[in-house]
């Protein structure tokens, strides 16, 4: 039996040749000219490649295949206790005199330096999940020695690896665990695919328990730039709300859908592994290690609001979701390097890519442990909690917020 969070909605899907040939006869239809396969603006994350004259690529093997495989449904299981709530407040296992942080933004971003992610004992594994918990993503430079396995060990240290449905898989078999993110360069970016904010995020936030961290390393960057990487905060976006709608959200659960993602695929002539899902989570979900509350929502997989009309449910996510892509100020850009690294708390950020780098080659892996079901047991926002600690008046930061500083014309 389903559990009761999760929808019984796994229709089989429209064949592939079939769903291309009716997207191709509508246009053509409409418009009167052929449209080539590529240009169909199926939601996708996935498509196939043709790698066979790669094979003197450095990373050869970690090229994207697409094997015809079926998987089993995912079930749910217990997790055990997060491995943050083992960090040390100070993290003074993983900060020395030789390994140093530096926020990026107050309120999201960390870039450590000095630190060998290869190298990390189990203690300062500890320490690394509390950190990114507390301040969303931080960010590693020159991990050469950080390898698949390496990358695949710390993973699996965090908790159970996550096999994506449709995207690539590596060429080396035994990689099931390794998400491929590839761009060749052959073909231009679909901007007929995606709006800029339905670019944002959270990795498989369909699945019953979605990814707590992820770590993504980028091994081929474009040589003249671009490709960087877009997070925003979800404490912080819940910090922006007034109290009252703060408080109407936090009982509310939204349907989070695998199917457009399982649809865009087979249009690009990949496989669906294993059958979509639409599942149900909090609208406000509370986070293990820091207690604070995270607005979980967002525009790639979040579909529509439970027990609410239509239209209030299309005017809350509208404004969510315009939230979530325009916070210039709790939103940090990275510029991916050679061997860069990023580890982010997927239940408390949203994040997005760019695609300004065509027609270079871009090529990253990341690996993906499953966190908790997504639940909501009250707590504190991050900005309550840190204006306690720090003796600031209760609700200061929403009795100023609105008013705009005299002369501020950066």
């Amino acid at each position: 039996m389903a559990p009761p969070h999760a929808l019984a909605e796994t229709a089989a899907l429209p064949d592939q040749a079939t769903l291309i040939s009716d997207i191709k006869a509508t246009a053509k239809s409409q418009t009167g000219t052929d449209i080539p396969s590529y240009a169909i603006p199926a939601p996708t994350y996935a498509e196939a490649f043709d790698t066979t004259e790669e094979t003197s690529y450095e990373y050869d093997y970690l090229l994207p295949s697409f094997p015809d495989v079926k998987w089993e449904p995912l079930a749910e299981f217990e997790v055990d206790p997060d491995r943050g709530l083992f960090g040390d407040e100070k993290y003074s296992r993983l900060l020395s005199n030789s390994v140093t942080a530096e926020n990026v933004l107050p309120t999201i971003g960390t870039e450590l330096k000095g630190v060998r992610l290869a190298d990390l004992t189990n203690e300062q594994k500890d320490d690394l999940a509390r950190l990114v918990a507390h301040r969303g993503v931080v960010f590693v430079r020159d991990q050469s020695d950080f390898t698949v396995e390496k990358q695949l060990d710390l993973g699996r240290y965090w908790g159970k690896l996550h096999k994506h449905a449709t995207t690539g898989l590596p060429k080396k078999a035994g990689l099931e665990e390794i998400h491929v993110v590839y761009a060749d360069g052959k073909r231009p970016p679909r901007n007929n695919q995606f709006t800029q904010q339905e670019l944002w995020h959270s990795d498989v936030t369909y699945e019953l328990q979605p990814p707590a961290y992820t770590s993504f390393r980028v091994i081929t960057t474009p040589p003249g730039g671009g490709g960087d990487t877009l997070w925003v905060s979800g404490y912080a976006v819940y910090d922006q709300l007034s109290p009252a709608f703060q408080q109407y959200l936090e009982g509310l659960s939204a349907i989070h859908s695998a199917h457009e993602q399982a649809q865009g695929a087979q249009a690009s002539g990949t496989t669906v592994r294993r059958d979509p899902i639409t599942t149900v989570h909090p609208l406000v979900r509370t986070h293990p290690v820091t207690g604070w509350k995270s607005v979980f929502v967002n525009p790639g997989f979040t579909r529509s609001i439970v027990g609410v009309p239509k239209a209030e449910s299309e005017a809350i996510l509208s404004f969510l979701f315009k939230l979530i892509s325009q916070s210039v100020d709790v939103t940090v850009r990275w510029k991916w390097s050679k061997d860069a690294v990023a580890i982010w708390d997927n239940r408390s950020t949203i994040h997005s890519a760019t695609y300004d780098f065509w027609p270079e080659k871009r090529h990253a892996i990341r690996v993906t442990p499953h966190g908790e079901r997504p639940v909501f047991k009250g707590g504190k926002s991050r900005q309550e909690d840190l204006d306690e600690k720090a003796g600031h008046p209760k609700g200061l930061r929403k009795q100023v917020g609105s008013l705009k500083v005299s002369g501020y014309n950066d």
